[in-house]
């Protein structure tokens, strides 16, 4: 057994020292309830964009503004949407 650990490849160095990420941030955020959950974010949001005839994209967070970010395409131009991950409430847009 040890013989067979012994010829196991080492860690790589980036996995030996993880540092935290703004999606480490989410999930930690998420499970303390600080933050709604991202498909609650995108229920609000993605129906409404979609009416106006944008496809959207995905999604990603800003740990330090405590905001999600969601994109969206509509006739070749993006579209980012900002959200606040406390509230839900949509606190910016760019792109229209």
């Amino acid at each position: 057994m040890i013989l067979a650990l012994l010829s196991l490849p080492a860690v790589p160095q980036a996995y030996a020292q993880h540092r935290p990420t703004d999606q480490d941030e989410a999930f930690r955020g998420r499970q303390a309830g600080a933050l709604r959950p991202l498909r609650e974010i995108e229920g609000g949001v993605v129906p409404q964009m979609q009416r106006r005839g944008a496809d959207y994209i995905g999604a990603e967070y800003d740990g330090g503004m405590g905001r999600y970010r969601l994109k969206f395409m509509r006739a070749g131009s993006v579209i980012w949407v900002d959200v606040d991950g406390r509230t839900g409430a949509v606190v910016g847009r760019a792109g229209e």
